[in-house]
């Protein structure tokens, strides 16, 4: 029985497994956003022609690795896999921090770093996801993924405040060596993760053994390739990745324009992204902790997915209008909070409903690769508008026609995602 505590929606097991969740995806997103800063660092080293270059090679890897982590997958146990990914991020966090530390401007190193902490970035989070999936059922997810996902928020602003206040007195090797340090922890609580996943029967099949449960998936390093291309609903939710990054993309590029314009002190343009982070992990924080699960569960996946790029479609529009900062900076504050709130943990819901495969091979497919090669090719698109002499007006207007393709793609999605619920339950 599931008894609930009072301070926690759940009970028993389930809070047993969000309270370490919760914990994990801390040290993941802390660790890695405690190390990011040292990767901006290195890009106003490399200067931003090259950092620009560096896009484009980590569009490439992150291809490269979807077969990779698909061999791994296939081959190895989740039991062994899981926590070997996060050892490997420690080990390599102390390695560079070795060689920084006796070698300060390895150039060779710094451009492997940049690229090799973007593409692992969105790998981990995916990883730890999947693995969300598995022991989490559709209903389970609706409630908890919310109270699941603010762990990763206050890791993404614990990490960098740490990076703040002590950086001056460790310098960049010692910010990778407290990374190294979270995801060591991380390997503990994914190894305490999973034995409280073998205290749960597995996917509901009565005496079925840990082995069964935790045996590699077999198939073929490139099925998620595959997986995607068969499937409609995942097709789905890749449009939909693609979706997410065209708007980021745009607003990226346009918030660094106008910060650039609007303040000539560089001291000045830091503390305007950094004001806007925090306002932006103060709202997903709460939003996370009790406003998510509520519109899931109460009012259904297909808000979770549509809200943000509705009013995107609107703030953008307003922005092609008036081109004034504060617009700008309102659109980008709403999009990053929708982003964290709502459409990460409705992204996530979406895979509950494919098979085990998918959930790991395909999802890494789309999360990883088509993230960041959507990122790269909306960069240069963007780039050669501006060449052609397309003007900031009508660059938003399309991106705003594009957010209402986003919209209804989302409430496609979550039409499927709530058929599915109803065919299994009868109705």
């Amino acid at each position: 029985m599931n008894k609930k505590q009072p301070w926690l929606p759940v009970g028993g097991a389930e809070a047993r497994i969000v309270i370490v969740g919760f914990m994990l995806l801390f040290c993941v997103l802390g660790g890695y956003f405690s190390v990011r800063p040292v990767r901006e660092t290195i890009g106003t080293i490399l200067g931003r022609k090259a950092t620009q270059d560096l896009w484009v090679f980590t569009a490439i890897f992150a291809i490269l690795i979807v077969p990779s982590y698909g061999w791994l997958v296939a081959h190895v146990r989740r039991a062994v896999l899981l926590p070997s990914i996060y050892g490997f991020m420690a080990v390599a966090f102390v390695v560079a921090a070795v060689v920084f530390e006796n070698d300060p401007q390895n150039a060779t190193l710094a451009r492997v770093f940049y690229v090799g902490i973007s593409v692992m970035n969105l790998l981990l989070v995916s990883v730890f996801w999947s693995f969300m999936l598995e022991i989490l059922n559709s209903e389970q997810t609706k409630r908890l993924f919310g109270l699941i996902a603010a762990g990763g928020t206050a890791g993404a602003l614990v990490g960098p405040l740490l990076t703040s206040l002590f950086v001056t007195r460790i310098g960049n090797s010692g910010v990778l060596y407290l990374g190294a340090g979270m995801f060591a922890i991380a390997v503990v609580l994914q190894r305490v993760l999973l034995a409280q996943w073998h205290l749960i029967s597995p996917e509901g099949v009565p005496g079925a053994t840990k082995s069964d449960r935790d045996r590699a998936l077999g198939g073929n390093p490139f099925a998620g390739f595959m997986l995607v291309i068969r499937n409609p609903y995942l097709i789905g939710i890749m449009l939909f990745v693609i979706g997410v990054s065209a708007i980021n993309t745009f607003l990226y590029f346009e918030q660094l324009q106008l910060v650039e314009e609007q303040f000539a002190e560089i001291t000045k343009r830091t503390q305007v992204f950094a004001s806007l982070d925090a306002i932006v992990q103060a709202l997903v924080v709460v939003s996370q902790l009790f406003l998510t699960g509520f519109i899931a569960t109460r009012l259904g996946i297909i808000v979770l997915l549509v809200t943000v790029p509705i009013v995107m479609v609107f703030g953008l529009t307003v922005f092609a209008i008036s081109g004034t900062f504060i617009v700008l900076a309102v659109a980008m504050v709403i999009r990053r909070w929708g982003e964290y709130a709502f459409i990460r943990p409705g992204r996530e819901m979406l895979f509950s409903k494919v098979d085990k495969e998918s959930k790991y091979k395909a999802k890494n497919l789309i999360d990883v690769a088509v993230y960041r090669l959507a990122d790269a090719g909306f960069a240069q698109l963007k780039k050669f508008l501006e060449a052609v002499g397309m003007s900031g007006t009508a660059e938003a207007l399309t991106t705003a026609g594009i957010a209402a393709l986003w919209a209804i793609n989302g409430w496609w999605l979550g039409r499927r995602y709530e058929k599915e619920k109803e065919h299994k339950s009868g109705v």
